[in-house]
Formats: C-alpha cells, sequence, structure tokens
C-alpha cells in the first residue's frame, strides 16, 4: 500500500497478510482527499479515525500534516500494524487504540475537527454512528463526519 500525498508521498507500508480488512483503494482515497483539499486545512485538523484498519487512511491524513490523528479499531493486529507502522514511517502525530467503536463513542468523550469511519461491511449498528458522534459531542464546531456505508443506508437526514 502507498501513501498518496503529503509529506510521505509515495511511501510504501506493508500490512500483514492475514488482518481481517477490506482496504480502501488508491482511487477512493484519492477522490475522498481531492474533495477534502478544496474543504478544509489540514494542518489545523484532529483527526479520529474509526475502524482503522490498515491504517491507510490514517497514514493519509498524518502525511498531509494534520494536527493528531487518533486511529481506533478493535483488532489487536491492526492496531499494532498501525502503531509499527506509524513509528516506521516516522509519524508522530498518530495515536493508536484498541477498543470497540460503538462502546468508546457511548463513553468518554473527545473532541475532533473530522472523523472518519469506514466500519467491515454487514457490521450491525453502522447506523448508529451519526447519533453517537453527535449525541456524545465527538466533533467540534464545523467539523466533518464521513462515515463510508452500504448504498442500503441512507444518512441524509443528518
Amino acid at each position: 500500500m502507498r501513501i498518496i500525498s503529503g509529506t510521505h508521498k509515495g511511501r510504501r507500508f506493508t500490512p500483514p497478510k492475514n488482518l481481517p480488512v477490506r482496504p480502501t483503494t488508491d482511487m477512493a482515497k484519492e477522490g475522498l482527499f481531492n474533495v477534502l483539499n478544496n474543504l478544509v486545512d489540514f494542518t489545523e485538523l484532529s483527526v479520529l479515525d474509526l475502524f482503522t484498519g490498515t491504517g491507510s487512511i490514517t497514514f493519509e491524513f498524518a502525511s498531509r500534516g494534520c494536527k493528531s490523528v487518533v486511529s481506533i479499531d478493535k483488532n489487536y493486529r491492526c492496531v499494532e500494524h498501525v502503531r509499527k507502522a506509524a513509528i516506521d514511517l516516522g509519524f508522530e502525530n498518530i495515536k493508536t487504540i484498541k477498543a470497540d467503536i460503538f462502546k468508546i463513542l457511548k463513553g468518554v468523550n473527545y473532541s475532533f475537527d473530522l472523523i472518519f469511519a469506514d466500519p467491515p461491511y454487514g457490521l450491525e449498528g453502522i447506523s448508529q454512528i451519526p447519533d453517537l458522534v453527535f449525541k456524545n459531542g465527538w466533533l467540534n464546531k464545523n467539523a466533518w463526519l464521513i462515515v463510508e456505508h452500504p448504498k442500503e443506508l441512507d444518512f441524509t437526514s443528518w
């Protein structure tokens, strides 16, 4: 996998083959970040990456100079991979946490400028994510919540 832009543009990282993930493709990452480039100043952002998996999105945000990136996954191997890769890549603005995302969102909160959630397909409870984020004050004023979801879910009311 590679980082597509920022200070670490072109750097590669190799997640273990046995991670239970569905990595975001380079094309999807480019599309997401092309939109965000016109909407945010990355250097001013604190980011929360939920269901981090391989860390691909975390590394893109960190490479673009975000103030901080908190990366959460419930799978220990995913969290360890992101932690080790962040050290190998020289990122000091990444913090990794092993936790159940739904428990975290219901508990003690911090606020972020951007929350990115890319839950596994078919995961029960995806539709709860916006409600938990908004109800529990996870977003700063004028912040962004981005949830990748199946086409059957409709979040337009948020």
